[in-house]
């Protein structure tokens, strides 16, 4: 792991010290133009699922689960006077779901029926067309009954006169998890007073007297694209994942070979790293081939594989349709094991079946529709409804329908 991990930084190093040198761009002169409304884009989706593995009641249970997403983002673009692009987009997501395991949490703390998440963003990017360069910056924000979560991000891009770029972009995410746990293990869990104890990470949530518990995650993606001809483009990406904190959910149960049951206990520290390659080729005109690889692990014990195709077809020049594929695999973390197959003697210990050994397929059809005079000549200039249907080996299945429109 560690001969792996200098590897990959000796890589950032070399293609970072690569690109500082690279000549500027050329480019076209533009006038100071004040940020104006450009886009706005709205997205609704509906999600199902069932499966019989569910993690609150120990790895087996109903896993049924409903979610209707609704999200829009309004996109603003401006120029400097230093032929600088200027763009700005705030977002606002909206997601109620149901869960058929939520009555399984506890009495108190978690909705028997649903929950509501709200997940607001902004985000900003200055394209220097003169340099080549871009960079950017982000806010990100997500709230649930149970869980809060605070993000940041960074970027830099540069491109070159070879048609390449290089990219870097750090992620940063502070998240603070209320520690619900199960009716029947609370009393074990529950300190008599609880009292907000600073350097571990977990304080009193307030109004319901639970504690908090606290994680973070920091993630640095670089990639590297380059448009090798007219047909075939490439990208390469390689990111470095950190976590640390509490990094388990306090209401997966976890049964015993004795039938007791405890709370899951990971580990408070996970590196993970995945490394991945798109190709995308045009077959004249009206066809796309669009491919994707990537290999993962982590410090857990799991190891991955995902392959997908996507085939844009161009019916006309106004209308299209990709069916898509994907394919993964993994292997089985260490600290996984099945309903009441884990010992006393572990010292870590989940029946999540997130983390066992799976594969699964998943596959639909994109159809997008982008007149040039816009739909029913509006100011609706592109409508894409997408559908996808997912199977796992562990039986579990899932189906999802999106609606995207993007208003110019």
């Amino acid at each position: 792991m560690k001969k792996l991990f200098l590897s990959t930084i000796a890589l950032y190093v070399s293609l970072l010290q690569a690109f500082s040198q690279t000549a500027p761009a050329e480019a076209t002169t533009y006038q100071y133009k004040p940020l104006s409304l450009e886009e706005v884009n709205l997205t609704s989706s509906y999600y199902t699922q069932n499966g019989n593995h569910s993690a609150v009641t120990g790895g087996i249970g109903n896993e049924k689960v409903l979610d209707f997403s609704n999200g829009f983002d309004l996109k603003f673009t401006g120029w400097d006077g230093f032929s600088r692009k200027h763009t700005v987009t705030a977002g606002l997501g909206i997601d109620y779901h149901s869960s058929a395991s939520s009555a399984w949490v506890s009495e108190t703390g978690a909705s028997k029926k649903g929950g509501t998440r709200i997940y607001p963003s902004l985000n900003w990017t200055m394209e220097d067309l003169k340099k080549g360069t871009t960079v950017g910056a982000g806010l990100y924000y997500s709230s649930e009954y149970n869980y809060h979560s605070f993000g940041l991000n960074a970027e830099y891009a540069k491109k070159n006169k070879k048609n390449g770029e290089l990219s870097d972009k750090v992620n940063i995410f502070l998240d603070r998890v209320t520690m619900i746990y199960p009716t029947e293990l609370a009393a074990d869990y529950l300190p008599t007073t609880v009292v907000n104890t600073g350097a571990s990470g977990s304080s009193s949530d307030g109004g319901s007297g639970l504690p908090k518990s606290g994680r973070y995650t920091f993630s640095n993606s670089l990639t590297y694209a380059q448009v090798i001809n007219k047909r075939l483009q490439a990208s390469l990406s390689v990111d470095l994942v950190g976590q640390g904190g509490y990094l388990g959910l306090p209401f997966h149960r976890v049964y015993f070979s004795n039938t007791l049951d405890r709370v899951e206990a990971l580990p408070s520290e996970r590196f993970k790293l995945p490394v991945g390659a798109r190709l995308n080729y045009f077959i004249g005109d009206n066809i796309i081939l669009r491919g994707y690889y990537r290999y993962y692990m982590d410090d857990w014990g799991i190891s991955a594989h995902t392959a997908s195709l996507e085939v844009p077809v161009k019916i006309t020049p106004f209308f299209s349709v990709a069916p898509f594929f994907r394919y993964y695999t993994q292997t089985q973390g260490k600290y996984f094991a099945p309903y009441m197959q884990h010992k006393l003697t572990d010292e870590y210990y989940t029946s999540n079946y997130a983390y066992s050994a799976f594969s699964s397929n998943y596959f639909g059809v994109n159809l997008r529709i982008a007149p040039p005079n816009g739909l029913f000549k509006s100011k609706l200039s592109a409508l894409e409804i997408r559908y996808g249907h997912y199977t796992q080996t562990t039986d579990l299945l899932s189906d999802v329908l999106s609606v995207d429109l993007k208003f110019k």
